[in-house]
């Protein structure tokens, strides 16, 4: 209202689809005539978006240097910037004080308390992780470091589709392990988004493992956000994602969209408006310093600090569906090598295929 109030036009915000959906409605609608000027996008989604066609480029100019460098560097795309960042996130290990006042030194002395305090009937989810189906997101910070990766990284620190790592000796390494913990009972392979937000903020979990999009629900625990600890001896790394604003390459008022973007909400003002809204990270560097004493985001941000950007390439589009079926595979009580095997050979087919 403020924007367009000043500049003389009509700004329209619409909620009409999940997060989830978002870029998929941009693709069809956009192309239609129907599309906004200026969509909410993540930039794992990137690649598949310029290779549709659907995102235009955005000059941030001296703006780029107010940027986290993870978040400059998750929205160039073939040596352009598509997008202005608004938050930078990953998950962490959220853990009850009350009911664990220390912090696990590894994952392995995680499963023992967890466990113990299943046995005496203080709790009833020993770790509250969405899966319900398998959640590779969720799952990567262990999966990498029980010794599994999806693609490897170029000399030149991009993601090589050429060197899939799904069906690699690391990955069923950690795919034998997350069997394992199934098998003990500390992940549920039942348990979906809501059960674990109830779980936690019940009190009925000890630990949960996930995002600062969640935490809003954890206002009546005594919680602190952590470093996931390290599992199978290894180092956790787990997907940093960035939000976005995009311009559709179909906007009917490009530069409008522009001057949106880079003059009006590129400020503090507008990045902590955005984060009293909805308190994720900002990507904007001189706003994360002012909310920097909030203790969820020093978590948050440790739990980060050897993270990877979630790869933006079109391939990974290929990879999400077999390596959710061959965590449920797993789970269910398959070879974790012929699980993650036949992954492998499904994603392989599919990108040599598109």
């Amino acid at each position: 209202e403020q924007f367009g109030a000043e500049n003389g036009i009509s700004v329209v915000v619409q909620e009409v689809v999940p997060f989830d959906n978002i870029d998929d409605r941009v693709i069809t609608a956009g192309p239609a005539g129907e599309g906004p000027d200026i969509f909410v996008g993540a930039h794992d989604q990137l690649g598949n978006l310029v290779a549709s066609g659907i995102v235009a480029p955005v000059e941030l100019g001296a703006k780029t240097d107010l940027y986290a460098p993870a978040a400059i560097q998750a929205l160039n795309y073939e040596g352009q910037n598509y997008g202005l960042p608004y938050s930078i996130e990953n998950i962490a290990l959220i853990r009850n004080a009350d009911l664990v006042p220390e912090s696990p030194a590894t994952f392995e002395d995680l499963e023992t308390v967890a466990l113990g305090l299943l046995a005496d009937g203080t709790i009833e989810v020993p770790l509250a992780v969405q899966q319900g189906p398998a959640d590779p997101f969720h799952n990567m910070p262990l999966f990498t470091s029980c010794g599994g990766y999806v693609f490897g990284v170029g000399a030149d620190g991009a993601y090589d589709p050429t060197d899939l790592g799904i069906d690699s000796d690391g990955a069923i390494a950690a795919a034998t392990a997350f069997q394992g913990w199934v098998d003990s009972g500390l992940i549920t392979p039942s348990l979906d988004y809501d059960g674990m937000l109830s779980s936690f903020a019940e009190g009925r979990a000890p630990f949960a493992i996930t995002g600062p999009w969640a935490v809003p629900d954890f206002a009546e625990v005594n919680y602190v956000v952590e470093p996931i600890p390290s599992a199978c001896g290894g180092e956790p790394q787990p997907f940093v994602g960035v939000g976005a604003l995009m311009v559709s390459a179909f906007a009917e008022n490009p530069l409008v969209a522009q001057t949106f973007l880079v003059d009006f909400l590129a400020t503090e003002e507008a990045a902590l408006a955005l984060f009293e809204a909805d308190p994720r990270p900002p990507a904007l560097t001189s706003a994360l310093e002012a909310v920097s004493d909030n203790p969820d985001l020093a978590g948050f941000g440790a739990a980060g600090v050897n993270g990877a950007p979630m790869p933006a390439i079109p391939e990974m589009g290929s990879v999400w569906t077999a390596w959710t079926d061959a965590y449920d595979l797993t789970f269910s009580g398959t070879d974790p090598a012929e699980a993650f095997g036949g992954a492998g050979e499904q994603i392989r087919n599919l990108i040599a295929g598109s």
